[in-house]
């Protein structure tokens, strides 16, 4: 979700929650507020112990976590995907490798997928 939107159904459930309510509705609001940040830290908590437990870098086949990667993509969702944090090539560039030796490498901005690419272990090499 947009950050933007998220702060603006914030201050609308607030606002609209005082308005009906007093300050009751605004507490009602604040404990659904609170109630959604909590959902999205332990979504994330979840997917960070699970990434952390796999060796770092690893993918179980690299040609389907390229195939299932588009431009976009949130970094949680990619290590969810992966199921292993990414070793980092280059500022913002980290790779996942497969036990066959082909690679999938991505590269961020702001968090987001802007382009990856499958480097084979045969040397060939696809790009987003």
């Amino acid at each position: 979700m947009n950050p933007w939107v998220g702060t603006g159904l914030a201050l609308a459930a607030l606002v609209a929650g005082g308005l009906l309510l007093g300050w009751q509705g605004v507490i009602f609001a604040m404990t659904g507020i609170v109630f959604w940040l909590l959902l999205q830290m332990s979504r994330l908590m979840r997917v960070m112990k699970l990434a952390g437990a796999a060796p770092m870098g690893s993918v179980a086949n690299a040609v389907m976590l390229g195939s299932k990667l588009h431009a976009g993509m949130k970094l949680v969702d990619l290590i969810t995907l992966a199921g292993s944090l990414g070793v980092k090539q280059a500022p913002e560039t980290y790779r996942w490798q497969d036990a066959g030796g082909d690679a999938v490498e991505v590269v961020l901005r702001k968090g987001r997928l802007v382009e990856w690419r499958l480097v084979r272990a045969d040397g060939v090499t696809g790009s987003s």
